[in-house]
C-alpha cells in the first residue's frame, strides 16, 4: 500500500502501478485534475503540487509520492481558488475550463513564487500548457486580474454581466452548449470522465478493433495494449500535388489535428441515455460524430453494469476527423481548379465563395475529414480570394458575420460584427481563441500521414499548436448590430488565416514555418 497526504488528509490506495492522476480521479474522486494527453506529460490539464512544486501527475507514478504531500485545485485555500476562477471567467480565461484548473494550479504557484511576475514569466509558465480555446491573450489578463492592484481587479470584476447572454454567445460560438461561471475555470465544466459513476467499468479501444474492458483504467488499458504515441522527425507534407496550370496563387495545406484537449468519453447505465463528449462546448466539430456514445450504452447493456468508454490522445488523434487538406491554383479572375480530399460536402462550401472554380474531389489514404470542423472548406476559399485583393482580409460568412484582420508590426488586429453581441467578455475570447488557431494553422501545425494513410504524430506537441510565448497580441475590435447573433469567431479564424498568409507573402504550402510575433 501507498500512503501520502491529498488536500490536508491521509489516504492509502493499492500500489498497483497506477499514475498518481488515475489515484487522484478514479480511486480518491478528485476531478479537477484532467486527462487531456492519457499520459504523455504534455499537456498540463493534470498539474498538481508535490510538496509544493508543480508536477503533472499523468507521469508521475503513485508509489513516488509515498509520504509527500500533494495539492489540488480543489485543495486550494479557498479563497484564492475563489479569485482565480473570477478573474478568468471576468476575462474569458475559460471557456470550456478543461485545461484551466492546471493552468491555475500552476500561476498559482508561480505567483507565490514571485508576486510580481511579469508577462514574460508568465508565458514561461504556461510552456508547460496547452490551451486550444483562448488564444492565451485572456489567461494573461486573468493573470492581471487575480495578481494585480486591487483596483483593478475590481474595475474587471465590477463589469456588469448577465451570464445566461454570456452562455447564449458561448453556444453560438461553440456549435455546443456551454455554460460561463467562476467553477468553470476550476474544473465543474461536467465532462463526462468526470461525471461516471464510482465503479464503473472502464473500456478503451483495442488497436485491432473492438474494446478492452477492466475494472479500472490501467487495467483496461493493460488489456488493450496501449503503446505510447510518438513524434516524428519527419516534416508534415501536404498529401495532394497542384493541379497543372498557370496560376497567381497556388496553395497546398497539410493534414492538421483539432486538438481539442478533452478527450472524447462517455458513460451509460444499462438501459440508459449516454452521456454526451461535448459536454461544455464544441470540440471545434471534431465530436460531432464520436463514436464513444453507442459504444458506451452497448457495453453498459453487454456487461450489466455501467460502463465509462475513454479515448486516449492517441485514439482521438487516429480516429478524430480532420479537416479536408487541398492544393488550389486560382487566376486572376477567380477562376481555377481546387484539389480537396473528398469529403461530403466540401465542394459546395469552396464554391460558396469561389463560385468559378472547379473542384476535384481525390481519395487519399489517410484519416477520416468531415466539414463540421471550424470552416472547412470555406476559410482556405476565402484566404484564397483573399490573396487575389489588396488591402485588409474581409471575411463574410454564410451565417451573415463581417470579420476583417490585419497584421500590424507584429500583432494581429481584428474586426468583428455578428449580430446582437450578447456578452463582449465571451465574443471576444472567442475570437482571440480563433485568431490564435487560424494563426498556428497557417504558420506551425501538421501532422506526417504516410503513404498509407497511418498518423505518427500522435504526441499532442507535435501538433504544431502555437505557444503562449509565440502568440502575438491579438487586438479585437466588436462592431454592435441589431441583427440576430450569430457566429463571428468562424469568420475571425478565416479573416487571419487569410491575413497572415497574405502578409508572409502567400508562400504555397501551410504550415509556413514563418513566425508573426516579433521578438
Amino acid at each position: 500500500m501507498i500512503q501520502f497526504e491529498v488536500d490536508g488528509r491521509q489516504v492509502e490506495v493499492p500500489d498497483d502501478g497506477a499514475s498518481l492522476l488515475e489515484v487522484l480521479r478514479d480511486r480518491l474522486g478528485i476531478h479537477s485534475p484532467k486527462d487531456g494527453c492519457s499520459p504523455q506529460g504534455q499537456c498540463g490539464c493534470c498539474t498538481v503540487l508535490v510538496d509544493g512544486q508543480p508536477r503533472v501527475a499523468c507521469v508521475t507514478p503513485a508509489r513516488r509520492v509515498t509520504g509527500r504531500t500533494i495539492t489540488t485545485l480543489d485543495g486550494m485555500d479557498a479563497e484564492r481558488r475563489e479569485r482565480w476562477g473570477e478573474a478568468f471567467c471576468a476575462t474569458g480565461g475559460s471557456q470550456c475550463g478543461f485545461c484551466t484548473p492546471g493552468i491555475i494550479v500552476r500561476l498559482d504557484g508561480l505567483h507565490r513564487a514571485k508576486p510580481d511576475a511579469g508577462v514574460p514569466e508568465v508565458e514561461r509558465a504556461l510552456q508547460a500548457h496547452l490551451c486550444r480555446c483562448t488564444g492565451w491573450r485572456t489567461i494573461l489578463d486573468a493573470w492581471d486580474v487575480a495578481t494585480g492592484r486591487p483596483s483593478v481587479a475590481a474595475d474587471v470584476l465590477r463589469h456588469e454581466r448577465d451570464l445566461d447572454d454570456a452562455a447564449r454567445r458561448a453556444e453560438i460560438e461553440g456549435h455546443g452548449p456551454q455554460r460561463v461561471a467562476p467553477d468553470v475555470a476550476v474544473g465543474a465544466g461536467g465532462f463526462a470522465a468526470d461525471t461516471a459513476p464510482a465503479g464503473a467499468l472502464v473500456a478503451v479501444p483495442r488497436p485491432e478493433g473492438g474494446w478492452a474492458v477492466g475494472e479500472t483504467l490501467s487495467e483496461a488499458r493493460a488489456a488493450s495494449g496501449k503503446v505510447q504515441g510518438r513524434r516524428t522527425t519527419v516534416t508534415p507534407e501536404p498529401p495532394l500535388e497542384l493541379p497543372p496550370g498557370e496560376w497567381a496563387v497556388t496553395l497546398r495545406t497539410s493534414w492538421v489535428e483539432p486538438a481539442y484537449l478533452e478527450t472524447d468519453a462517455s458513460w451509460c447505465e444499462p438501459g440508459g441515455e449516454p452521456a454526451s463528449p461535448l459536454a461544455n462546448g464544441g470540440a471545434f466539430g471534431g465530436k460531432v460524430d464520436s463514436l464513444v456514445r453507442a459504444a458506451a450504452r452497448q457495453l453498459a447493456d453487454e456487461h450489466g453494469r455501467p460502463v465509462v468508454v475513454h479515448l486516449s490522445r492517441e485514439d482521438a488523434v487516429r480516429l478524430g476527423p480532420k479537416r479536408p487538406p487541398i492544393a488550389a491554383g486560382v487566376r486572376a479572375d477567380g477562376s481555377g481548379v481546387v484539389r480537396v480530399v473528398r469529403t461530403p460536402g466540401i465542394a459546395e462550401r469552396i464554391r460558396a465563395v469561389l463560385p468559378d472554380v472547379e473542384v476535384e474531389e481525390v481519395d487519399v489514404a489517410g484519416p477520416a475529414t468531415s466539414v463540421d470542423l471550424r470552416a472547412a472548406g470555406w476559410a482556405e476559399a476565402w484566404a484564397l480570394r483573399a490573396a487575389l485583393a489588396d488591402g485588409p482580409v474581409e471575411v463574410t460568412t454564410p451565417d451573415g458575420a463581417v470579420a476583417s484582420a490585419e497584421v500590424v508590426d507584429g500583432r494581429l488586429a481584428v474586426r468583428v460584427r455578428c449580430g446582437q453581441v450578447l456578452d463582449d467578455v465571451v465574443l471576444r475570447s472567442y475570437c482571440v481563441g480563433a485568431a490564435h488557431m487560424a494563426l498556428s494553422w497557417v504558420t506551425s501545425e501538421g501532422l506526417v500521414v504516410d503513404g498509407e494513410g497511418t498518423i505518427h504524430d500522435l504526441t499532442i506537441r507535435s501538433f504544431g499548436v502555437l505557444r503562449a510565448v509565440d502568440t502575438p497580441p491579438i487586438e479585437v475590435e466588436i462592431e454592435a448590430s441589431d441583427g440576430p447573433a450569430v457566429n463571428g469567431s468562424d469568420a475571425v479564424f478565416a479573416a487571419v488565416a487569410g491575413a497572415v498568409w497574405c502578409a508572409q507573402g502567400r508562400p504555397e504550402v501551410w504550415p509556413t514555418g514563418q513566425t508573426v510575433r516579433q521578438p
